[in-house]
């Protein structure tokens, strides 16, 4: 791998192609990877539109080559240049001080295969030969932002090869991050003489793209935040991440655009700016992992849509490379618990075969190195200093719902597009992940020993005591527990493991007895008695029908006690409301879902909300920020009753892995005249939605060629349905 001399922030690298032969080229790959990020021109033109290569993956097991096919731009003397940066490789990433690079150096490899029409074959790879210069990109940073001097020329610097493991490379799974779309301010205002604040009206995740004119060497800085506390950016959320580029002026027409680091904003400061600032010359790009939009989802009540979008745009800003608990502060880290509750949402509204497979990958090198499933993938506890860690060490081992992503997101990919090559790929992680946590169930048979996170951000707990659920942690995880142990029989069944499935099962049965005997309580309450215990213990399937129905009728008399008001965190939200309108409290579920005083979903919409907050209350009602340390207004895990919309309200469901067969089951309710979605399976498009008429309601459905379907209405009726559209009243 060719790097220079002295740590140099970024670099450029190049040479001149001298081809073997004048015959015709039939095709040109090079194949390419850094320890950093890179950027590969040939003659000054981009060879392909990704940013950030290589994306972030276990890099000490898993490092991605990228191939691109540059045949359209290879000729004699052409000059081949590679803009190398930071990237996650040296980013002093982490929080608490953790400050983790995985090495002092960033460098560049790669290889031009050129294929004549004779079928001659000629490589160019990285080596000695390649010189190297100073670039205009100067610190560069994923917290900190970066420095952009047009006024700089490069400067010759020493090249040398640094020796590294060449069996981490592997081929390029997950997809690549692009620019998307481009924001438009929806105004700017000048609040003093020295700034102008723009509002790009969304919150997203991207950059600013800037184009000055003024004096060489005048600077240009940009700031970014996701709110304003009056008319100045509300960084304090930011923790110690800067988020700031600089823009040195040459003097003459600049474009600039810091495609080394990310920012999540909905507000950019400008200083330094020559002169009035016209929206015509500033603009945010939107940046993210390739993803298909899949789904859609629509009803009669805009603050709802509004709510859909904003976890639309949650899981864009969220999934740039890896699954990310949010994108702006001092943190951008794969945490295993967000996903976990979120992928079936996220499945449902994009296509993320690709991008979850990639991370999934990353997690068994994670796992099978740390014995345990770590809270973020990839693990950067493991490089942390101890003086870091002391607040943290206690709690590293296998938690509830965070570990569980190892089971839970196969699962969601499973049920959304049935690849079984795929499940036997994650498979031995489900394995690994529960053989990490028998060992920890106690002679009782539930999972009630050691650290977890419980109902992180439960609406009752302190600002700075997120811990503080009102739900028992045992309850949680002994759910959570047979939920993976359930899912991992199914994979099994389905791999053709038959004793794996046997196993599996026989703990399963033994969990679920366990959970019974010591939780549920002899007038049929469980113990903590909050909604998430309720909500888990009836969606995840441990309590027998009529135990069911009471612990539903519990936890309907909850929600009407609390006003029709969230008050669940990470482990409760996803399911509660398919804990209540799956055993007839529909009315109870549409009031929880249609609130709009805090703590509801609606409350940050009214409030301005255009992503997923990561606290019901990360802003407070006279608009300042909430006082925890941690708060983030772009933070998609409590926005995962979006899936019980798509599901339950419009009504799509996979009754089959992978759509093959439909289960269509629309729940209409009180506050809504009409709902509906649609989603794009891999065997076409399907649709669901229904409309309130005087006497009776219709349901509107649509039915791929190749497929069947079963509709089941609030009747109890099933109707079996082939390829076609239909329309079908029932009585309200």
């Amino acid at each position: 791998m060719v790097t220079v001399a002295g740590n140099a922030p970024s670099f450029v690298l190049s040479t001149r192609l001298d081809l073997n032969s004048a015959e015709a080229i039939k095709k040109a790959t090079l194949h390419a990877t850094a320890h950093g990020a890179y950027e590969v021109r040939i003659d000054g033109q981009p060879v392909s539109e990704r940013v950030l290569a290589p994306g972030w993956t276990a890099f000490d097991s898993r490092l991605q080559v990228q191939a691109y096919d540059v045949t359209e731009f290879v000729r004699q003397g052409c000059r081949l240049e590679a803009l190398i940066g930071n990237g996650w490789w040296r980013s002093r990433l982490g929080f608490t001080a953790m400050d983790i690079d995985y090495a002092s150096h960033i460098g560049f490899i790669a290889e031009l295969e050129i294929v004549y029409a004779s079928g001659a074959v000629q490589f160019v790879a990285t080596d000695a030969s390649w010189t190297a210069e100073t670039s205009q990109v100067g610190e560069n940073s994923i917290y900190h932002g970066q420095v952009i001097d047009k006024s700089l020329s490069g400067k010759p610097l020493t090249t040398c090869i640094v020796e590294f493991d060449r069996s981490t490379l592997v081929a390029q799974v997950k997809p690549p991050v692009l620019r998307h779309e481009v924001v438009h301010p929806i105004s700017i205002t000048v609040p003093d003489d020295k700034r102008f604040i723009i509002d790009f009206g969304q919150n997203l995740v991207g950059w600013v793209r800037l184009r000055a004119r003024g004096s060489a060497g005048g600077r240009i800085v940009v700031r970014h935040a996701e709110v304003l506390e009056g008319d100045a950016l509300a960084v304090r959320p930011l923790r110690s991440a800067r988020a700031t580029d600089t823009f040195v002026l040459s003097g003459e027409d600049d474009l600039f655009e810091p495609t080394f680091t990310f920012h999540g904003f909905r507000y950019a400061e400008v200083t330094g700016h020559p002169g009035p600032l016209s929206a015509e010359n500033v603009e945010a790009v939107v940046v993210h992992s390739q993803m298909r939009r899949t789904g859609h989802f629509e009803c009669s009540n805009p603050l709802i849509n509004r709510l859909v979008e904003n976890s639309v745009w949650g899981q864009k800003g969220n999934f740039l490379d890896l699954p990310t608990d949010c994108p702006q502060r001092d943190e951008r880290m794969g945490w295993t618990g967000d996903l976990a509750v979120y992928a079936s949402s996220a499945a449902f509204q994009f296509d993320v075969a690709d991008v979850l497979h990639g991370w999934l990958l990353d997690l068994k090198v994670e796992l099978q190195e740390a014995g345990y499933v770590p809270f973020v993938v990839p693990n950067l506890f493991k490089f942390a200093s101890k003086a870091a860690l002391k607040n943290y060490a206690h709690i590293l081992g296998p938690t509830a719902i965070w570990a569980d992503a190892a089971a839970w997101v196969p699962e969601a990919l499973w049920w959304a597009y049935g690849d079984a090559a795929r499940l036997a790929e994650h498979y031995p992680a489900v394995v690994g992940h529960l053989e990490s946590v028998l060992p920890r169930v106690s002679d009782t048979g539930l999972w009630d020993k050691g650290f977890q996170f419980g109902d992180w951000l439960d609406p009752t707990a302190p600002p700075d005591k997120p811990l503080a659920s009102k739900s028992d942690p045992g309850v949680i995880a002994t759910a959570c527990l047979y939920r993976t142990l359930s899912f991992a029989a199914l994979a099994a069944e389905q791999l053709g493991k038959p004793d794996d499935a046997r196993r599996w099962r026989h703990i399963a049965a033994r969990t679920r007895t366990a959970f019974q005997q010591h939780y549920l309580q002899p007038d049929g309450r469980l113990r903590s008695d909050a909604q998430a215990v309720y909500a888990l213990a009836i969606h995840f399937g441990l309590l027998d029908p009529e135990q069911s129905r009471a612990a539903a009728a519990r936890l309907a008399e909850l929600v009407r006690e609390s006003g029709y008001h969230v008050s669940t965190g990470f482990a409760g939200t996803p399911y509660v409301t398919w804990a209540l309108s799956t055993h007839g409290f529909v009315e109870e579920a549409y009031r929880l879902v249609l609130q709009t005083d805090n703590p509801s979903w609606l409350y940050a919409v009214k409030m301005g909300a255009t992503t997923i907050w990561e606290r019901w209350d990360s802003l407070l009602p006279d608009g300042t920020v909430n006082p925890g340390e941690m708060t983030s207004f772009n933070h998609y895990a409590l926005g995962a009753v979006v899936d019980w919309l798509y599901k339950a309200v419009a009504g799509i469901r996979p009754a089959q892995p992978g759509y093959q067969r439909i289960h269509l089951q629309p729940t209409p309710g009180p506050g809504l005249d009409w709902a509906r979605a649609t989603l794009e399976t891999r065997h076409g498009q399907v649709t669901c939605g229904w409309r309130r008429n005087d006497a009776d309601i219709v349901i509107e459905c649509t039915v791929p060629q190749g497929a069947e379907a079963d509709l089941h209405t609030w009747h109890g009726e099933v109707l079996v349905l082939g390829p076609g559209s239909y329309e079908i009243r029932k009585p309200c």
